[in-house]
């Protein structure tokens, strides 16, 4: 975490000992932010897991990604603490999308993320023009078109709201 209680780097960094880069992870320096000099030399390795599908990577600059996780209430990263699948899932897992493959690309080690406000309308764009991809924390994939009933699309962001289950 940086002083300011921000983290240093993205989940995706987190992730690569379990997606076979555990070397990348080794030379990643978790003690430094993702955009120390040291770390950023990293960018050009990202593994082709958080790529762009090859029909849209013309869309994406080299190192960046689209797969973000949203985060606020309700929302499988709400807060810093660690959630536990399937307990912490009242909604359930195949009922709750974990990440989308939405926003604006960024370097894949950036902790940016995108921000659900229950509020708010839900304007989620990717890189298709009729929809954006998603999986739930079951591991299913999904195309969520943007005409999508808004609470349908609340309801698949929270784990734990008690709506309808989506209509997938």
């Amino acid at each position: 975490m940086c002083g300011d209680d921000r983290p240093l780097y993205s989940w995706r960094v987190l992730l690569l000992p379990y997606i076979e880069q555990k070397e990348l992870y080794e030379a990643f320096h978790l003690n430094e932010p993702w955009d120390s000099a040291h770390n950023l030399r990293l960018l050009d390795r990202m593994p082709s897991l958080y790529e762009a599908p090859w029909t849209r990577q013309v869309n994406v600059p080299p190192g960046h990604t689209v797969y973000h996780v949203l985060v606020g209430p309700g929302t499988p990263f709400e807060g810093r603490s660690g959630l536990r699948l399937p307990d912490d899932f009242p909604d359930g897992t195949s009922n709750t999308l974990l990440f989308v493959e939405a926003g604006r690309p960024v370097p894949w080690t950036k902790p940016e993320e995108i921000v659900f406000d229950p509020g708010q309308p839900v304007r989620l764009r990717g890189l298709f023009r009729d929809g954006f991809r998603a999986c739930t924390a079951d591991g299913k994939y999904r195309f969520l078109r943007h005409d999508a009933d808004q609470a349908m699309i609340r309801a698949a962001i929270t784990r734990n709201g008690g709506e309808r289950a989506p209509d997938w």
